[in-house]
């Protein structure tokens, strides 16, 4: 088999995983290529997922801040802009995300090979370009970071007008007067929040029994009261019977007996890993039902030179993680021993309205491992700062030890709660005595400030004590 070229480390997928681990590779000296099989780099992240979703959430916002005013709504009668005008917004920053990402890879020397990146054996990939052009290329090692993709149930019609995904219904030419979402992870709450604030009604299809389990009991309750306070209807414990797409609309129908008839239907029931067709049986790797593939704690697969980062292989399914988890690969790859702090604590962020952040244990992990633990809370409706911007819908929420003060868990429900987090995030990953509540007590903030938050909490956790 002719080569056409060798390199140190080839990178399938230029998303935040493989990104991360590009340029980790790169900065270490490493002859690095990447793998991209769209026109433009970036992946779902950039075009599909994280950074066209939250710019729609903030036109969707500053419309329903700006309509909410009663100067303005009493001058204009309320600015009245349809979804597609409101999604226009985000094709500037994915352009400026596009050029800014590509100036990494030519200032660092990566190649960018166009094409879709196939496994040939362990040590070889082939790239076949949209004009058929084949190149063979060699590495001592590989980084997997195809990410995911939705997972689309096969007894519904996707391609039905008024059926969509989360990929897809970034396209939608209208406003709709009402949608049914199956599926309440957090895809699902986020568009839950963004269409109800457009005036739509929504229906949230939940089959667990909360929303959003993996958060702390109160956070849970804190949203799915501000979600019914808004206005969305949300149905726990259902399953899908089946679908039935009208001209005018579409019928959910669910094994409950519940028919929802919405003018379109969101489904956002998991993601799929997108691993078809990369040859990975050609180096007998397996992926799960979802398109997963498994890895070890230092991701890497049943091949020790090739690692797996990102949606490919499951929770956390975050762009931060994504990116952290392709460094620390690299970091494995080339020194044996690398930070192991990387994948430590890393924080969710929720974009729902209002946004939710945690980081570390909840009280329920905390109960059931039986560590004595208090709390200390800030409502923000206590705080200036949120008075004067008018967000005082939130709180934060610090868990801490009641015996030596390290901090467990840090919970955030409001405006900005995936900024405040890290203040919090800071704290929590001292070493030793550094890890205190003390920190936040003794620790003058700017006044006022929402950060201000953290001194709040940490004196009414402290003031538990006694």
């Amino acid at each position: 088999m002719e080569i056409d070229h060798r390199y140190d480390v080839i990178v399938i997928g230029t998303g935040p995983g493989g990104e991360g681990a590009a340029m980790q590779a790169v900065k270490e000296g490493k002859d690095v290529a990447v793998v991209e099989r769209y026109m433009r780099i970036g992946g779902g992240c950039t075009h599909w997922g994280t950074i066209p979703s939250k710019a729609l959430r903030y036109a969707i916002f500053k419309l329903t801040e700006f309509n909410k005013n009663p100067l303005f709504r009493n001058v204009t009668g309320g600015l009245h802009i349809t979804f597609p005008e409101l999604r226009k917004g985000a094709s500037s920053v994915i352009d400026q995300q596009v050029a800014m990402r590509r100036g990494f890879y030519d200032r660092n020397g990566v190649d960018v090979l166009s094409g879709h990146g196939r496994f040939l054996d362990t040590n070889t990939i082939e790239v076949l370009e949209e004009n058929g052009i084949r190149k063979v290329c060699a590495a001592d090692a590989f980084v997997i970071a195809t990410g995911s993709r939705p997972f689309r149930h096969p007894e519904v019609d996707f391609n039905h007008p008024r059926v969509y995904d989360s990929d897809t219904i970034l396209g939608l030419n209208s406003t709709p007067r009402s949608i049914t979402i199956f599926g309440a992870g957090v895809i699902g709450c986020e568009y839950a929040s963004m269409f109800r604030n457009l005036g739509c009604k929504v229906n949230l299809v939940n089959g667990r029994d909360k929303l959003l389990e993996f958060l702390d009991d109160e956070i849970i309750d804190a949203l799915s009261y501000h979600l019914r306070d808004r206005g969305v209807i949300i149905r726990h414990r259902e399953s899908l019977d089946h679908v039935e797409p009208l001209d005018d609309g579409v019928i959910t129908h669910l094994k409950s007996g519940k028919k929802l008839k919405t003018d379109v239907l969101l489904w956002a029931a998991g993601r799929q890993g997108n691993t078809e067709d990369l040859g990975l049986e050609n180096i007998d790797i397996e992926p799960n039902r979802r398109g997963q593939i498994e890895i070890n704690e230092h991701m890497q697969t049943k091949h020790e030179h090739i690692y797996a980062v990102g949606d490919v292989i499951g929770v956390p399914s975050l762009a931060s993680a994504a990116y952290v988890q392709g460094r620390f690969a690299m970091n494995h790859l080339i020194s044996h021993e690398p930070d192991l702090s990387l994948l430590k604590d890393i924080p969710t962020g929720i974009y729902t309205s209002p946004e939710i952040s945690s980081l570390g244990r909840t009280e329920r992990e905390l109960t059931e491992a039986g560590i004595p633990y208090e709390v200390g809370q800030s409502m923000f409706k206590s705080l200036a700062r949120a008075q004067i911007t008018n967000t005082t819908v939130g709180m934060l929420k610090i868990l801490f030890h009641r015996d030596t003060l390290e901090l467990l868990g840090i919970h955030c429900f409001g405006q900005n709660a995936s900024e405040i987090i890290h203040i919090g995030q800071a704290i929590m990953s001292q070493e030793g005595s550094a890890n205190s509540l003390e920190y936040f007590m003794n620790t003058t903030f700017n006044y006022p400030t929402m950060a201000e938050a953290y001194r709040v909490a940490a004196l009414n956790g402290y003031n538990r004590l006694f």
